[in-house]
Order: structure tokens, then sequence, then C-alpha cells
């Protein structure tokens, strides 16, 4: 992988190697992202088997297409996608997040295909995709508009793609920031910078000059009173974003 890539960030991928033996310990450093992963896996089910119409019953609705997952990382998501009949393709700009996914597909008799990549090395190759994910990566890439005409390059026509990112809010500088990472310590300090997180109207302005149609816009919220995290019209902090081309 070319290191001097426009996207990568590198002092933010030294952040992430530092953890990358806890990607599968629920309780470990990255239990945000498993607390956050069953309602993200639901969207991802749901929009998509509408966009392709496929039976979302089936057990692997997705069978014979094809989804890239941008940054990786473990393989949190690229497993379960797997699972539901998707040929997966996983890149990340970590070694040590991509070895890890290695290891933990071997033993889980997953075939999905890892690679130490940038997604515009992956779209120079000419490869193309029915589905992109790039969920919690945008606001840790070096350069947004690269990373997203690189995304869009991805998407094969009639593809989708569906992007999770922070919005930068005063609401999130407190919950994201100051809540996750100070006062629970859900995530490690440093996690994030608030300075790289993307308004919805500046992530939506990007799909559209990338010929990216988006069509629904979600807001994620964490419910106290369940501890789960759960879909909502509140975009202030957490959302997700579907888009077709």
């Amino acid at each position: 992988m070319d290191a001097t890539s426009g996207t990568i960030d590198l002092g933010e991928i030294g952040r992430f190697a530092a953890q990358a033996a806890g990607w599968w310990r629920p309780d470990g450093s990255f239990a945000a992202l498993h607390r956050l992963n069953r309602t993200r896996l639901g969207f991802i089910r749901s929009r998509l088997s509408h966009h392709f119409q496929r039976d979302p019953n089936l057990l692997r609705p997705f069978t014979g297409l094809r989804l890239i997952d941008i940054g990786c990382g473990g393989g949190l998501v690229a497993e379960p996608m797997s699972r539901l009949g998707f040929a997966v393709t996983g890149i990340d700009a970590s070694g040590d997040a991509i070895a890890a996914a290695r290891e933990h597909a071997g033993m889980s008799s997953l075939d999905i295909d890892y690679r130490l990549a940038a997604p515009e090395a992956i779209a120079d190759r000419g490869e193309r995709f029915d589905v992109v994910l790039a969920l919690e990566v945008i606001e840790h890439v070096a350069d947004r508009d690269a990373f997203l005409t690189a995304l869009a390059r991805l998407v094969a026509p009639g593809g989708a793609a569906i992007l999770a990112t922070l919005n930068r809010t005063a609401r999130s500088f407190a919950l994201a920031i100051i809540g996750a990472e100070f006062i629970l310590a859900w995530l490690p300090r440093g996690t994030h910078d608030w300075r790289k997180f993307v308004r919805p109207s500046e992530l939506i302005l990007g799909l559209r000059r990338n010929r990216l149609r988006p069509i629904e816009i979600t807001g994620l919220i964490y419910d106290l009173g369940s501890g789960e995290w759960v879909l909502s019209r509140d975009v202030d902090v957490n959302y997700l974003v579907l888009a077709a081309k």
C-alpha cells in the first residue's frame, strides 16, 4: 500500500494500530463499536434488501453481490456481511488491523478478501462493487474530498454506498468527545478530532459532486433507558447516509 496516499492520515492509523489486539473483545477498547454494531447492521441489511430487491428473511439474501468495507478494522462489519452472502473485500490502512481481521476470519471459516490498501488504489485498478461501506471512517481521513471521489469510483452502476460518521456540532463535541472519551471512557482519549467531524450538508454535497444520489439520512442515538443504540431523526451527533449510483 502507498503510505503517502492522499486519503491516509498516518497519525490516525498509529492510534488505531496501538489498539489492534482488542478488536474482537466486546469489553475492550472497541467496546463502543460492538455496542453500535447491532443497529448499524440492521440498517445496512434493511436498506440494501430494499435497494437490491432481496428478501431480508433469507439466510444469505445478498448472494451474488460484491461489497467492499473501507476502513474495515478487525472485521466487525465485514464478517456479518460475508455471512449474509456478499463476496466481501475489506481494506484498511493499518497492517495490524488487517492481521487481526484475517486471523479472526480464519477462525470463523469465512472467506473474506482482506487487503492493506487505500480506496483510491483499489479504484485505480478498475475494481467496482455493488456496495461500498465507509463506517466511522471519513472523520479519520487526511483529505475528505479525495476520499469521497475514491469511494464514488468504487460504486458500480446501480450500486449503493452507506456511510456513517459524526456531525460537527457543539453537542457532538460534548457527547462524542467529552462524554465518550473523558467521562464514560467508552473510547480511548484522542480517538476523535472534532474539527474533522462532517456536517450532513457537507457530506451530501460531496456525494452529489461525485454523482452519488443521497437517498436517506438517519441519526443514531444512544437510548439510556434500554442501553441500546437506536435509529432516530436526530442527526446532531451520529448519523448514517445511504446513497445510490
